[in-house]
C-alpha cells in the first residue's frame, strides 16, 4: 500500500487525480463516462484500489510480463476496469496486457457462500468431506481391493482433488454455477473421476500387453488400413488436441480442455466396449489397439494436467 500511495501522488501531480477539500483523492474518470474513484481516504489511509495500484507496479517490476491475468469473481468487473484505466491514465506500459478473468459465483446445495453471514465453507473441511465420499464409493465397488492401505488414501486424496477442480473449471468461468460435492464423485457421466477411471483403464492395458510381449512401435502395425470407425473417431480426436488447448488459451476457457478430456474419455469407453484388443486375432491390430490406448492415456493426462488434475495410474 506505501507504493500505492506514491503512485496516487503520481497521479495527482499527472493529472489523473485531485485531491478534495477533504483530503481524500480520487481519480477523474469523467473522459470515460464513469464516477469517479476514491484512490485515498482523508486521512492518508489506503483503500482497495490503493493498494491494487501498487501490486500491479510490483507484478511488473518482479514479473516483465506482456500480459498478466487476475482470476477475480465477477462482483469485481467494474473495480477492475477502473484499475486498468488509471493505470493506463499514468502511462504504464503494461497496462494494456492487464485482462479480468472474471467467474461468476459458485452455490453449494445449501446456499451462496457469503463470509458476512458466516456460511462460508472452509476449503480443507470440504476437501476432507470429498475425500470421505471418495473413499466409500471406491469401496463399494470394490475396486481397490488389491491396494495397499497407503496405496488406497493416496488415490482417495487424487479423485476427490481432481472431482474437485474439474467439477469447477468444466463450466464456463462466467457462468454461476451450482457444486454439488456428492455428484462431482461419480464414475459415470461428466466428472473429473470418470476421466481418471479411463486413464487408469488405458495403463491397465499398457501393463497387460507389456506382460505378454505386445510391441506398440509403429512397424509393429505398419500397412493395416481398415480402421473401426471408434479408432477413426479417436485419431481424428487426438489430433484435434493442440487445436483445442490453443482455443483454451485464446479465450482464457479451461472448460474447452475439460470438454476435450470428457469426450476423449467416452469416445475411448466406446471404442474399449467394441473393438476387441487381447481377443483379436491379428497381432497387428492387436498392437495398434494397444498403441492407440497408449496415446488416448497420454493425452488424457496432459489435458487433465493443464487443469490440475492428478491422473492415477490404477483405480
Amino acid at each position: 500500500y506505501l507504493l500505492g500511495k506514491d503512485i496516487v501522488n503520481e497521479g495527482i501531480e499527472k493529472g489523473v487525480c485531485y485531491k478534495k477539500e477533504d483530503g481524500s483523492v480520487w481519480a477523474d474518470l469523467k473522459d470515460n463516462k464513469l464516477d469517479d474513484k476514491l484512490v485515498l481516504r482523508a486521512d492518508g489511509t489506503s483503500v482497495y484500489m490503493t493498494q491494487d495500484m501498487g501490486t500491479a507496479d510490483l507484478k511488473y517490476k518482479d514479473f516483465p510480463m506482456e500480459k498478466s491475468v487476475y482470476v477475480i469473481g465477477n462482483e469485481q468487473d467494474h473495480h477492475m476496469k477502473v484499475l486498468k484505466l488509471i493505470m493506463q491514465k499514468l502511462g504504464r506500459n503494461y497496462a494494456e496486457g492487464l485482462y479480468h478473468l472474471s467467474y461468476g459465483m459458485v452455490d453449494l446445495p445449501s446456499g451462496k457462500m457469503k463470509s458476512r453471514e458466516g456460511t462460508v465453507v472452509d476449503a480443507d473441511d470440504l476437501i476432507h468431506e470429498m475425500i470421505g465420499t471418495a473413499r466409500s464409493r471406491t469401496e463399494v465397488l470394490g475396486k481397490i481391493d488389491d491396494f495397499t492401505e497407503a496405496e488406497a488414501e493416496k488415490l482417495y486424496h487424487i479423485l476427490a482433488l481432481g472431482a474437485l477442480k474439474y467439477y469447477l473449471l468444466k463450466v464456463d468461468p462466467k457462468k454461476r454455477m451450482l457444486f454439488n460435492p456428492e455428484e462431482s464423485i461419480d464414475f459415470q457421466g461428466d466428472t473429473g473421476v470418470y476421466i481418471q477411471f479411463n486413464h487408469a483403464k488405458g495403463k491397465a492395458i499398457l501393463r497387460k500387453a507389456a506382460s505378454l510381449g505386445i510391441k506398440t512401435e509403429v512397424a509393429s502395425f505398419n500397412g493395416i488400413n481398415d480402421l473401426h470407425p471408434t479408432e477413426i473417431e479417436l485419431i481424428s480426436m487426438l489430433a484435434d488436441y493442440p487445436n483445442k488447448v490453443k482455443e483454451a488459451g485464446d479465450n482464457y476457457a479451461p472448460s474447452v480442455v475439460a470438454s476435450f478430456a470428457y469426450n476423449l474419455s467416452k469416445a475411448y469407453s466406446k471404442f474399449w466396449a467394441e473393438v476387441p484388443i487381447f481377443a483379436e486375432d491379428q497381432e497387428a491390430y492387436k498392437s495398434f489397439r494397444v498403441a492407440l490406448s497408449e496415446q488416448v492415456a497420454l493425452l488424457l493426462n496432459k489435458a487433465m494436467g493443464l487443469i490440475g488434475v492428478e491422473m492415477p495410474e490404477k483405480m
